[in-house]
């Protein structure tokens, strides 16, 4: 009895089948492939796509834009040959590098303590804040903001 039940629900249920649109589409774009199917027509798409994609993906050589190597090397050669003092732009070239992975350890080690991050965050956008009340608000103070620039423009360049 159970059997023939449940034949009998089996006979009853619907059967969803995908049927694929049987009219090609115009244009063949296909970023991803196709889902396998019993249907050939999906597998001449895909093989389309790979035909005019190589077509998509070859780059224009322009004289424009190509980068000589030799030409480069040369500048680069030539400006370090410039150079008086060798020794000294390699100690600070060093001393930056080792500069910047003593900041990037620095930075990494507060990050892994649990809440001092989200405070430093917060000390950040009340300063901003700040920044933007005091100098960005009102007309005035955006002019003191600009002489201020300014000046510290004038100070580096040695203009002052």
């Amino acid at each position: 009895m159970a059997a023939a039940a449940s034949t009998s629900m089996a006979a009853t249920t619907p059967v969803l089948l995908h049927r694929l649109p049987a009219v090609r589409p115009a244009a063949v774009f296909c970023p991803l492939p196709q889902r396998p199917t019993l249907s050939a027509t999906p597998f001449k798409l895909l093989k389309e796509c790979r035909r005019t994609s190589q077509f998509l993906v070859k780059a224009s050589s322009s004289e424009e834009s190509s980068l000589d190597t030799n030409e480069l090397f040369n500048e680069l050669k030539e400006k370090w040959d410039a150079v008086e003092n060798k020794t000294t732009v390699i100690i600070y070239g060093g001393g930056s590098i080792v500069a910047i992975w003593l900041a990037s350890t620095v930075v990494g080690a507060i990050n892994s303590i649990p809440l001092l991050p989200k405070i430093l965050e917060l000390v950040g956008l009340a300063y901003i804040a700040w920044f933007v009340y005091r100098y960005l608000l009102y007309k005035s103070s955006r002019k003191e903001l600009v002489t201020d620039i300014e000046a510290l423009k004038n100070k580096i360049a040695g203009t002052e």
